[in-house]
C-alpha cells in the first residue's frame, strides 16, 4: 500500500459518515443535487483566520489571495475576516466587486496586464502592483488619458527566494516583478509623475512548511524594502511581505509552526530601520486560509478488478482536482489525503486505486491506498480541496463541465 496524505485535524464522523460544517457528506450532496461537489467550511475558514490573528503581530494586516478560491460565498465570508484582497486579473476584479467588496481594499498583481485591465483598476481605485517599467509607463499613460491619479505599488523581484517553497516566485530571472536593482529609479519616476505611490509587493515563494525558512525570508524582505526605500529616497506607505505559508498535502508533511513564524516576525517589526518607521505591513495568503476548509466529494460509479488490482471509478477526477491527480507542478506523484466519506473512520480492509471518469491514465485521485471496502454509490472525499481546485482545474476537458460548489 502507498500512504495517503494527512487528513486535516478536526474532521470527524457521525453514523459512519464524514461531517463537513456540521453536516453529513450525503446530506450535502442531496442538497446540491449532484456530484462531484466542492464543500467549503465557513467555520474552518474563520478559525484559520482567528489562529493567524492570534499568532501574528497586531500591526500585520491579512490579505486574501483570490486566485486560491474565487467562489462568491468564500469572498463574501472573507470580506468580514481579512483586511485586503489580492487579485491577478480583471476577471477577479469583477468577482470581488460583485461580492460587494470595496475596491479600495484590492491590489492587483500579475504580469501581462492589458490596457483595459489597467484602466478598469485605476478607474475603480484599485492599487496596481507594477511588474515592469513598461507596465508602469502604460499605467501612467492610461491614468493621464482618463484624468485620474493612479495608485501604484512596485512588485519587486528580490535577490532571494523562499527556501523549500513549492513554487519559487523570486530570485534570478523571473516574469514577476522588477529586478531589485532597478526599483529605486522606477519609484522616483512614479513619484515625479504624480502617482500615488503605495509601496512594495515582495513575494518570494509559496507552499512552504518550514517556519525558519519563512522567517528568514520575511527578514530578508524587510531588509530589502528598507534598502530600496533608502536608495529611492522615499519611505513606502505599505509593504506586502508576500505569503508562502503551506499546508500538509502528502505523507510525511507536518503543519507549519505558525507560532514560530509570528514570534520571528514580531522581533523583526520591533527593530525596524528608520526608512520603514511609518510603513504598514501585510501578508498575502490564499492556500493557507482556505485550503484545508474544502472537501471534494465524488461518487463511485463503478468498481472493477484488473490484474488483481481494485479500481474505484468515480464521477469526478482531474478536471476538478488537477493538483490531487499529480498534474499541477509535482515532479513525483504522491497521494493527497483521500477517504471514503460514507465509511469515514472505518479501518482499511483493502488496497484500491481511486480514479476519475476521464479517458486518460493521468486521471488518478489515489494510487494503491488503504481503504475500507467501497462499492458503487459510496462517496469519496478528497481533502485540502479548498484552494486551487475548482478554478485551477480543466473543468471543460472532455466536455465534463464544472463541479457544484457550496458553503457549509
Amino acid at each position: 500500500m502507498k500512504p495517503l496524505g494527512p487528513i486535516p485535524a478536526g474532521f470527524v464522523a457521525a453514523d459512519g459518515e464524514l461531517i463537513i460544517g456540521g453536516r453529513k457528506a450525503s446530506d450535502l450532496v442531496a442538497e446540491a443535487g449532484r456530484t462531484p461537489l466542492f464543500v467549503y467550511s465557513a467555520d474552518r475558514i474563520a478559525a484559520r483566520v482567528a489562529d493567524l490573528r492570534k499568532a501574528l503581530p497586531d500591526a500585520v494586516a491579512l490579505n486574501y489571495a483570490v486566485k486560491a478560491n474565487p467562489f462568491g460565498p468564500v469572498l463574501q465570508a472573507m470580506a468580514g475576516l481579512v483586511d485586503g484582497f489580492d487579485i491577478a486579473s480583471a476577471g477577479e476584479l469583477a468577482m470581488v466587486t460583485e461580492a460587494g467588496i470595496d475596491p479600495a481594499r484590492i491590489s492587483f498583481a500579475g504580469p501581462g496586464k492589458r490596457d483595459a485591465e489597467l484602466e478598469a483598476a485605476i478607474a475603480a481605485g484599485v492599487t496596481l502592483n507594477l511588474e515592469s517599467e513598461g507596465e508602469a509607463t502604460r499605467a501612467l499613460e492610461v491614468a493621464a488619458r482618463i484624468g485620474l491619479t493612479p495608485q501604484l505599488a512596485v512588485r519587486v523581484n528580490p535577490d532571494f527566494d523562499l527556501k523549500g517553497s513549492g513554487m519559487k516566485m523570486g530570485g534570478g530571472a523571473k516574469p514577476f516583478g522588477v529586478d531589485a536593482e532597478r526599483v529605486p529609479a522606477l519609484v522616483r519616476k512614479l513619484i515625479a509623475a504624480g502617482a500615488d505611490w503605495r509601496g512594495f509587493h515582495i513575494f518570494a515563494g509559496s507552499q512552504a512548511l518550514d517556519a525558519a525558512a519563512i522567517a528568514e525570508t520575511q527578514a530578508q524582505t524587510i531588509a530589502l524594502a528598507a534598502r530600496l526605500a533608502a536608495e529611492a529616497g522615499a519611505s513606502p506607505p505599505k509593504v506586502n511581505l508576500g505569503g508562502g505559508f503551506g499546508i500538509p498535502y502528502f505523507p510525511g508533511d507536518a503543519p507549519l509552526d505558525l507560532g514560530a513564524v509570528g514570534q520571528a516576525l514580531a522581533r523583526q517589526l520591533a527593530r525596524l530601520p528608520g526608512e520603514l518607521a511609518g510603513t504598514r505591513f501585510c501578508l498575502e495568503l490564499g492556500r493557507y486560509l482556505v485550503g484545508e476548509s474544502g472537501v471534494y466529494l465524488t461518487r463511485v460509479v463503478d468498481r472493477k478488478v484488473s490484474h488483481g488490482e481494485v479500481y474505484l471509478i468515480t464521477d469526478g477526477g482531474l478536471h476538478h482536482q488537477l493538483a490531487a491527480s499529480g498534474n499541477f507542478g509535482t515532479v513525483v506523484r504522491r497521494n493527497y489525503p483521500v477517504a471514503i466519506a460514507t465509511r469515514f473512520g472505518q479501518p482499511a480492509t483493502e488496497e484500491a486505486n481511486v480514479v476519475g471518469c476521464l479517458c486518460t491514465p493521468l486521471d488518478r485521485l489515489a494510487d494503491k491506498g488503504g481503504f475500507p471496502r467501497a462499492d458503487v454509490g459510496d462517496l469519496v472525499a478528497v481533502f485540502c480541496a479548498g484552494a486551487y481546485g475548482a478554478s485551477a482545474s480543466p473543468a471543460m476537458f472532455l466536455g465534463q463541465g464544472p463541479a457544484a460548489e457550496m458553503m457549509a
